[in-house]
C-alpha cells in the first residue's frame, strides 16, 4: 500500500471543540442534558424547523421517524437502492417491507416517476412513507415527491415523506432547508459528514404529534428524560412508559462538539465549494469523466466523479485502484443494495437489470477526497492523479 498523500477525509477541529468537551466533563453531567437541549434549539433555528431532536445516529433517527410514521408489519416504505444500507434496513427492523425505485438517469436522486409506478400498484395500501435520499448533498425533487405523497394518501392511510438528509447539511433552497421539506428530516453527524459530533444525528419536523412520539420513543418510551427527572422538583422516580421505545439519545459530550461545529457550518461549506470549483474546472474538458450533478442548495458533502467507460480501456475498479496506488484516499458512494446478499435473498426481483440507472452509477462512480481543510495544494495532487490514470487508459 502506497503512502497516502491525500486522505479521503479529515474532520476540522480546533481548541473550541476541545474546550466545549472539557466544559461538559467539568460540569459532571455527561448524558443528554442542557447542552443537548441547546444544540437542538440552535439546529432548529438554523434550518427553520419547529422541532429538532438530537439522536445518536442517523440510523436511530430513521427508525424513530419511520416508527412515528406508522412503519410496522404489514406496512412498507419506498426508497432508493442507491443509498447506504441503513436507509432500507430501518424499515425491516420495524417489521416493514421496502419497495425500491430506481434513480434518475442523470442524477443520483430517486426518480419520482418510478415512485409513482410503485404507488399505482399499491392496491393494498401498504406504503406509508416515501424516503428520498439526498445523495452527496444534491437534493431530490421534493416538490414532486410531496405531491405524490399527497396524491396517493387516503383518509385511512397517510403517506409521509421522510427525508434521508444524512448528506445534506446545509442545503438552503427557496422553499427551505433540506430536512424541512418533507414531514420529517433525518441528519447525520458521523465523522465524515459536513459537520460532526463523531457519531450522532438530528431529527427535524414541524409536526407536533410526530415530534412528541419521536421524543418519547428515543429514550425507552419514557414520558420524561433524565435531565427532566433529575432537575425538575417533581420526584425523579415518577415516570411512565408509553411504548417499548429505543435508546437513541445524544449525550452532552457529543452535543458540545456539535454546537461548535454548527457555528462553523457556513465556513466549512464555503471551503468545500472552493475545492469543488477547482475540481470542476480541472475535469470539465476530460471526455473520459462526467462531473457531478449540481442543483439548488447542494451541500457538496461528497464529490462523486463518474468515469465514462466507453472512453477508457479500464473499468472503474481499476481506475480506483490506480488512484489508491498514487496515494489518493478514495471511496465509493454507493454500492447499490441489490448487490448485497441479504437484499437479493429477501426480494427475488431486486436485481441490477431492474434498476439500470442505479447499476450504471454503481459501476462508474468514484468518490474523491473533499473536506474543508484540504486546501488547493492537496486538490491539485488529486487532480494530477486522476488525469494521470485517465490519460493512461484514454483512447478507446
Amino acid at each position: 500500500m502506497s503512502e497516502i498523500k491525500v486522505p479521503f477525509f479529515r474532520p476540522s477541529f480546533d481548541d473550541e471543540e476541545k474546550k466545549a468537551v472539557c466544559d461538559v466533563i467539568d460540569s459532571l453531567w455527561l448524558t443528554t442534558g442542557s447542552v443537548t437541549h441547546a444544540f437542538e434549539q440552535e439546529f432548529a433555528a438554523y434550518v427553520g424547523s419547529k422541532h429538532a431532536l438530537a439522536v445518536n445516529s442517523n440510523t436511530s433517527g430513521m427508525i424513530l421517524a419511520m416508527e412515528a410514521c406508522g412503519v410496522r408489519a404489514g406496512k412498507a416504505v419506498i426508497t432508493t437502492p442507491y443509498t447506504f444500507v441503513s436507509t432500507a434496513a430501518c424499515a425491516v427492523h420495524l417489521g416493514g417491507d421496502v419497495f425500491f425505485a430506481d434513480i434518475e438517469k442523470d442524477s443520483y436522486s430517486i426518480s419520482p416517476s418510478e415512485i409513482e409506478k410503485i404507488l399505482k400498484n399499491d392496491t393494498e395500501h401498504k406504503i406509508c412513507a416515501i424516503v428520498p435520499v439526498h445523495v452527496a448533498g444534491n437534493l431530490c425533487d421534493m416538490a414532486k415527491i410531496n405531491e405524490l405523497a399527497q396524491k396517493y394518501s387516503t383518509p385511512e392511510n397517510k403517506i409521509y415523506v421522510i427525508e434521508d438528509a444524512a448528506h445534506s447539511f446545509p442545503c438552503p433552497t427557496a422553499n427551505g432547508f433540506a430536512g424541512t421539506l418533507g414531514d420529517v428530516g433525518v441528519f447525520s453527524f458521523y465523522a465524515t459528514k459536513t459537520m460532526t459530533t463523531g457519531e450522532g444525528g438530528m431529527l427535524t419536523t414541524n409536526n407536533d404529534a410526530l415530534a412528541k412520539r419521536m421524543s418519547q420513543m428515543r429514550l425507552h418510551g419514557m414520558n420524561r428524560d433524565a435531565w427532566d427527572r433529575y432537575t425538575n422538583p417533581k420526584a425523579s422516580w415518577e415516570y411512565d412508559i408509553i411504548a417499548p421505545g429505543f435508546k437513541s439519545n445524544l449525550p452532552d459530550i457529543l452535543s458540545a462538539i456539535g454546537r461548535v461545529q454548527l457555528k462553523k457550518a457556513k465556513s466549512f461549506d464555503e471551503k468545500r465549494k472552493k475545492i469543488v470549483k477547482i475540481y470542476n474546472e480541472a475535469f470539465k474538458d476530460c471526455d473520459y469523466l462526467t462531473l457531478p450533478p449540481d442543483g439548488e442548495g447542494n451541500s457538496w458533502h461528497l464529490y462523486l466523479l463518474q468515469i465514462n467507460p466507453e472512453k477508457l480501456d479500464c473499468d472503474r475498479n481499476t481506475f480506483a485502484s490506480e488512484l489508491q496506488s498514487l496515494g489518493i484516499g478514495i471511496s465509493m458512494h454507493f454500492i447499490a443494495l441489490f448487490h448485497f446478499t441479504y437484499w437479493k435473498e429477501k426480494y427475488p426481483d431486486f436485481r441490477a437489470e431492474n434498476f439500470p440507472n442505479a447499476e450504471r452509477h454503481t459501476a462508474n462512480t468514484i468518490t474523491l477526497p473533499l473536506y474543508p481543510d484540504m486546501g488547493e495544494e492537496k486538490a491539485k495532487i488529486v487532480i494530477e492523479a486522476v488525469k494521470q490514470v485517465g490519460e493512461k487508459h484514454h483512447g478507446r
